[in-house]
């Protein structure tokens, strides 16, 4: 099983009852939860937390919404309207070998000088501990230089680390009080309002931040108060700016063909087994990029750029066998989910198996190497598993794809709770529920039941 992520420990800025730790009652019957809540609603010093919350979702909603319409506008560029120009109708084959080896240089010099911090190895999940300022810089150039030119990672851990940073820095700037504790939920509040911008929802942003922050009781209401409001304030700029601007940051939702069937026993069936069979197949992969990481860490230029070209290598290949475009394999599959369920029957069964075969292979390389998020590969393998394996008797394309989705999701993130939330969000629907929740509890109790294979190196 993997290792257990760690408690935050309870605010003790004001945020927290007194006496620390988990309240009693006084015959010691066990925690008083609405005292603890009263306690935490009435402190001066939270609600200044959740008043800078508010606040600091506008500036980090604006940095969030530049930063995706950078990487938006840039992947554009180079990978269609570049093309275009040259006179081809979509990228040659071989395109993806020339943008793959610039973003695994620009990587590898951003990992390997000794004094940029670049984040987390994506393939060691989402993380949103250890938020600071100083790890901006390096941050965003590691990002700039892996995803628009190709890398298997969507843009939601630099986006989280943008938040924070942001968070923290504005905090300096207005010189208010920096404890451990104010930092924890600042760096929450500011990584939430950011994340809200991709996934297009507050309420997503929300609880992906509670579990990964892996909170609970009194502690839960802490770190969401201002997460939430946070999210909340900033994705109504984040919308406006979009409306005003007329830029685009890329598309989250999925426009399904026809009404959404009804689900039966023979959809809820397939579901267990499609979700036994995602976490089957990709915990190894995970567990391989794992290792992946350690390896690159001791030379990080030159095996960064092995890992990129690797990369390029699956995408080449997989254009020449199908005679598909490159991108459907290179990039975070954001944009090739969404014409995936606009139009399933558009692909063949050749085409899926050997979409997920190599992005399957592209992603493990990029997790383990690259800088970046691992939610959006993870959508699109899960929504290709389910639109092959939509076939079976019994089984449609709607119910198949959530439920791959979800199991997929759940097998990497290791967040059941948030992988159900953004699947039904993405579908703009509850009809998918039933299975959507199946998919993700089954598939999160078998990849933790599977052994965790090496941890890696940061």
């Amino acid at each position: 099983m993997t290792e257990p992520r760690p408690r935050s420990e309870p605010p003790d800025d004001g945020t927290s009852p007194p006496g620390g730790g988990t309240a009693r009652a006084v015959d010691g019957s066990g925690p008083q939860e609405a005292e603890l809540l009263r306690h935490l609603l009435r402190t001066p010093g939270y609600l200044k937390v959740l008043l800078f919350g508010a606040l600091i979702g506008i500036p980090v909603s604006l940095a969030a919404f530049w930063f995706l319409v950078a990487l938006h506008e840039l992947e554009g560029f180079l990978w269609a309207d570049l093309p275009g120009a040259l006179g081809w109708d979509a990228p040659p084959w071989w395109w993806p070998f020339p943008l793959l080896l610039v973003a695994g240089v620009g990587v590898g010099l951003v990992v390997a000088h000794p004094r940029i911090e670049c984040g987390h190895v994506p393939a060691s999940g989402l993380n949103m501990g250890g938020a600071s300022s100083a790890a901006l810089p390096g941050v965003l150039l590691a990002a700039l230089a892996a995803l628009p030119f190709g890398a298997v990672l969507g843009p939601e851990a630099p986006l989280i680390a943008l938040g924070g940073g942001l968070a923290l820095l504005f905090r300096d700037l207005a010189q208010a009080p920096a404890t451990p504790q104010s930092t924890a939920l600042l760096g929450a509040a500011g990584a939430a309002a950011a994340v809200a911008a991709i996934f297009g929802n507050p309420l997503v942003a929300a609880v992906l931040l509670i579990e990964v922050a892996g909170v609970g009781g009194p502690q839960l209401f802490a770190v969401m108060l201002p997460a939430l409001l946070s999210s909340g304030v900033g994705s109504l700029v984040f919308t406006g700016l979009g409306r005003w601007t007329g830029l685009a940051t890329g598309d989250l939702s999925l426009h399904l063909p026809g009404p959404l069937p009804r689900l039966d026993a023979a959809d809820v069936a397939w579901a267990v087994l499609i979700a036994v069979s995602l976490a089957a197949v990709l915990h190894p992969l995970l567990v391989g990029a794992r290792a992946l990481g350690g390896y690159v860490t001791a030379r990080p230029l030159v095996r960064t750029v092995l890992c990129a070209l690797g990369a390029a290598l699956c995408a080449a290949v997989y254009a020449l066998a199908t005679g598909r475009s490159p991108i459907e394999v290179a990039s975070s599959g954001q944009a090739t989910l969404a014409a995936m369920a606009a139009d399933p029957h558009a692909w063949g069964v050749g085409a899926l198996i050997a979409v997920l075969l190599f992005k399957g292979a592209a992603y493990a390389l990029c997790l383990g190497s690259l800088r970046g998020g691992p939610v959006f590969p993870a959508l699109f393998l899960g929504a290709a598993a389910g639109v092959l394996l939509a076939p079976l008797p019994g089984l449609g394309v709607v119910p198949a794809m959530a439920a791959g989705m979800a199991a997929a999701t759940a097998t990497v993130l290791r967040l059941p709770v948030s992988s159900v939330v953004l699947v039904i969000l993405l579908l703009g629907s509850s009809a998918m529920m039933p299975v959507v929740i199946l998919a993700a509890v089954v598939a999160f109790v078998v990849s933790e039941l599977l052994p965790a294979g090496r941890r890696t190196a940061h």
